[in-house]
């Protein structure tokens, strides 16, 4: 694709960690956006300046839609893209069709329909409590693999109704799509995989179907085409239980290992429990689940200042991950400090296509927590 901009494109680090944040600094003293490569010779803006952000995420002239305004894109053409890009879901999609598939599965979302689903999320992680203090006796215990992954998955496979013998395999395929990394026969592995296990649970549900996700999704499908096509049934399943996963799962890691780092936060949260939604909101703005997330659009010429513009079919990549840590927003915002007044952070997404999960992680994060910390009072870092 084409792009325009004062200075050659540079290649977005993907190492992860420190490395993605400390890029994230360069480009925001840079300007208002920077010239960046993706895998698959892809060049898009990236955008790490809060401010500027929320002003595209919010702006008539930004796109969701690569089928509309991304006109140098051939649809399969890059085949990491596909669950980013290819899909037809709410998360590709603006206006009108946003709304129509939006209002598929936001009836399951609504802040009654998610604290209902407490009691269910205190007995799976009361059962991963569990089955930690089996493993304790062994030594040091892989918290991500034993505790913080298998909340949100297990709550999410359970939403869907993924039958318990498929979830081995759906689960395996929703975690590779986070690999850019991968050949172009391994991208095509994982876009087959995505599509088998998704026809898979679709015709269990077809043959037993339930009060779950998959099945209300299925039974519109079914009722009126025209509303849910199936290729946008495959691509809603794809979205939701992907996105359903892998957030709350960072979030746990993050929130624990920061409370450890710092014990006298520890303490005052233990003291007061009302508490804990400041340990959450801090490990988001901290240490956002997701730092980049593929791709908007300009639908026409955005001039950002600074030299600056956006041009009509250009692709675009906000750093949900720089908006916390962006020094003109949080004072000191490298140190996680739960007092601080302003956690104002992205971790979510912003404007029409906020995280419809946003609630239901939160919860996780709020059962998981407490519970953590009273089953094992001694815990530390290895």
């Amino acid at each position: 694709m084409t792009s325009t901009s004062p200075t050659e494109a540079v290649t977005l680090d993907s190492s992860g960690g420190r490395a993605l944040f400390a890029q994230a600094d360069t480009f925001r003293a840079a300007g208002p956006a920077v010239r960046v490569n993706l895998p698959g010779d892809v060049t898009a803006w990236a955008v790490t300046r809060g401010a500027v952000a929320k002003f595209l995420l919010t702006h008539e002239h930004v796109s969701k839609d690569a089928r509309k305004s991304w006109p140098s894109h051939t649809h399969g053409s890059i085949p990491w893209l596909y669950p980013w890009v290819d899909v037809v879901s709410m998360f590709t999609s603006d206006g009108a069709d946003h709304q129509r598939l939006r209002r598929l599965v936001d009836r399951a979302f609504t802040p009654a329909r998610i604290e209902a689903m407490r009691p269910a999320v205190e007995e799976i992680v009361t059962g991963l409590l569990d089955h930690l203090e089996t493993l304790a006796p062994t030594g040091p215990v892989d918290l991500r693999a034993h505790f913080s992954y298998r909340i949100p998955t297990e709550v999410i496979c359970d939403l869907f109704g993924v039958p318990i013998d498929q979830r081995p395999e759906m689960l395996r395929v929703i975690d590779s799509v986070l690999t850019t990394d991968v050949t172009l026969q391994q991208a095509e592995a994982i876009k087959r995989d995505l599509d088998q296990a998704m026809q898979a649970l679709i015709d269990a549900k077809r043959s037993h179907p339930g009060k779950d996700m998959t099945s209300l999704l299925l039974a519109a499908h079914e009722e009126d085409g025209d509303r849910l096509s199936h290729t946008e049934l495959i691509s809603t399943l794809i979205l939701m239980i992907g996105a359903g996963s892998e957030t709350a799962v960072a979030l746990i890691n993050a929130a624990v290992r920061e409370l450890l780092a710092h014990p006298e936060q520890l303490a005052a949260v233990l003291a007061d429990p009302a508490r804990w939604s400041d340990v959450i909101d801090e490990a988001l703005r901290l240490h956002p689940p997701i730092m980049y997330m593929p791709l908007r659009y300009a639908t026409a010429d955005i001039d950002l200042g600074d030299g600056i513009v956006i041009r009509q079919g250009d692709a675009i990549i906000v750093s949900f991950g720089a908006h916390g840590r962006d020094p003109e927003i949080h004072q000191n915002p490298e140190a996680f400090h739960i007092d601080r007044d302003d956690k104002q952070h992205l971790a979510f997404g912003y404007g029409i296509h906020y995280c419809l999960g946003a609630r239901l992680a939160k919860l996780e994060a709020e059962v998981a927590l407490p519970a953590l910390f009273e089953r094992f009072p001694q815990l530390a870092l290895t």
